[in-house]
């Protein structure tokens, strides 16, 4: 890289032109887009559920499945904002996290790491207390998640990432997924 500056910043998307060299490839401007580092955790209970929120996301225009996530805040490290998130969205506290994969889900053009973790087991510690992110709150089946995926219900890139993680674990030795 040559050189970068900043098109736009605001404390939710930094917009940037970098100046950039690729090997074999002649010298150019590319824009990259500068989002948070989250983590997203797909909870799973002792009767192959995993917990979910059914929500109305106004940029896509729909409702659909998500699993709890949020921003990891400067110094924060993202299995305690996997946990933290889990409580704010939903009310339940999992009893552990255990990292699956770190990503990028946009890798040409957009920086955003994405901590993907499963928790297991968890217990009902209080009301969600972000109602804006909470929506409906239910425990669902992992043999809906197919049909789920089939009707286009499941939302965002880390809530697919998670839970083909899980379905694609089950049953394999030396994974485990849920306890």
């Amino acid at each position: 890289m040559h050189g970068k500056r900043d098109l736009y910043d605001n404390r939710w998307v930094n917009l940037q032109v970098w100046d950039v060299e690729p090997p074999g490839v002649e010298r150019f401007e590319h824009h990259v887009v500068k989002l948070h580092h989250v983590a997203v955790t797909a909870v799973l209970d002792d009767r192959d559920r995993v917990l979910m929120m059914w929500r109305y996301r106004f940029v896509p225009q729909q409702w659909g499945w998500e699993l709890p996530g949020g921003i990891v805040d400067e110094g924060e490290d993202p299995a305690d904002t996997a946990l933290r998130e889990v409580v704010e969205e939903t009310g339940w506290r999992p009893k552990s996290v255990e990292h699956i994969v770190t990503y990028q889900p946009m890798v040409g053009m957009v920086d955003s790491p994405h901590e993907i973790f499963v928790g297991h087991g968890a217990e009902q510690v209080s009301s969600p207390t972000d109602l804006e992110e909470a929506g409906h709150i239910e425990w669902v089946p992992l043999s809906d998640i197919p049909g789920l995926m089939a009707r286009g219900e499941l939302m965002g890139s880390g809530t697919l990432v998670g839970l083909l993680h899980i379905l694609a674990s089950r049953g394999k030795p030396g994974v485990t997924v849920a306890r």
